[in-house]
């Protein structure tokens, strides 16, 4: 009888960030745009290391807090403003994503949430995304129901530090310091 061998698990990496960005994958907004800014970071594994092999992709509304999406019940976002961006991560396991600052939106009570971008990270190792929210540290997260719920002591995971030319956000997949993740 003959050896049976079973197929091992499939993770998202590490060839993902050869297959899946596009050149302008992490220009939100054209450079130039007014208001623009960067998000930038890094992406650590459990132990504290880079992953240069990582993906980040975001997801958000324009400035006036709608999106470019057909089941956006308040009408269409902004001509133009496509809302998503994609980036892998370098050989020292950064990225960068320019964008402009989202404005509020309704959560699902319709009570306001804070102006933030959801974050998907596609990383080998994971065998499915991890999703988490970047909010800002210049601007009013208090009321934010989904920031609320995070228990106190790890909210600063989700908070970007602000920079010369925007913002900063590092993603610990792991480990002290472990990045906040919401399940879907």
């Amino acid at each position: 009888m003959a050896e049976s061998l079973s197929t091992p698990s499939q993770t998202v990496g590490p060839y993902l960030s050869i297959g899946l960005p596009w050149p302008d994958g992490p220009y939100v907004v054209p450079e130039g745009t007014p208001g623009g800014v960067w998000i930038r970071g890094t992406v650590f594994d459990g132990a504290g290391e880079p992953i240069p092999d990582a993906m980040i992709e975001t997801w958000q509304a324009d400035p006036e807090g709608r999106f470019d999406h057909p089941d956006d019940p308040r009408g269409a976002g902004a001509q133009g403003f496509r809302g998503f961006g994609r980036c892998p991560t370098g050989t020292a396991g950064d990225y960068g994503i320019f964008t402009v600052l989202p404005g509020v939106v309704p959560g699902e009570t319709g009570a306001p949430q804070a102006p933030h971008v959801d974050v998907s990270v596609f990383a080998r190792g994971l065998l499915h995304r991890v999703v988490t929210r970047v909010y800002f540290e210049d601007q009013d997260n208090s009321g934010d129901p989904v920031l609320a719920s995070v228990p106190e002591d790890r909210r600063h995971t989700l908070i970007a530090a602000k920079t010369k030319d925007g913002y900063r956000f590092d993603v610990r997949l792991q480990g002290d310091g472990e990045t906040v993740f919401f399940a879907l």
